[in-house]
């Protein structure tokens, strides 16, 4: 088993059938194995924030840094408002296929549905992969997704 997969044994490409129609900005498989390595970075050195409420929270508060959404969320409604929170806040985002790895990667137990990496100082170590993800996110103009009906 690789990095990517759990120990569900589940691909990369078996996770992206799961994820829910609001998923763009989608992280590519290198970019995804990027994002997890970041996120285990922030949770040790505390930089983190996990879960729906702690990172509206925070963006309530003015937190700056980069948002990191699971895909495969059900019901929709519980994680729908958050990239429109964090337009509105000039907050980069970015979707991952699954809240079991975000979850894994973020050092708990429990799939997490969505994390705040709060990457504006004392990210260290993780810098040169945090700015590389916040580019690939702010390159996504959200008016350019086709809707198919």
């Amino acid at each position: 088993m690789g990095k990517d997969e759990s120990s569900s044994g589940k691909t990369y490409e078996d996770r992206i059938k799961a994820i829910n129609i609001i998923s763009q900005p989608l992280a590519s498989k290198k970019s995804t194995k990027k994002i997890h390595k970041l996120v285990k970075k922030a949770a040790s050195a505390k930089k983190i924030r996990r879960g729906v409420k702690e990172v509206v929270k925070g963006l309530r508060k003015g937190e700056k840094g980069l948002a990191i959404l699971a895909g495969d969320i059900f019901p929709l409604d519980v994680i729908s408002h958050l990239p429109i929170y964090c337009e509105e806040n000039n907050v980069p985002y970015v979707f991952v296929p699954s809240k079991q790895d975000l979850g894994a990667a973020a050092c708990t137990k429990r799939p997490t549905s969505c994390v705040l990496i709060k990457g504006e100082d004392g990210l260290s170590d993780g810098k040169d992969i945090y700015d590389a993800i916040v580019e690939e996110a702010k390159d996504f103009d959200p008016t350019s997704i086709k809707l198919s009906a």
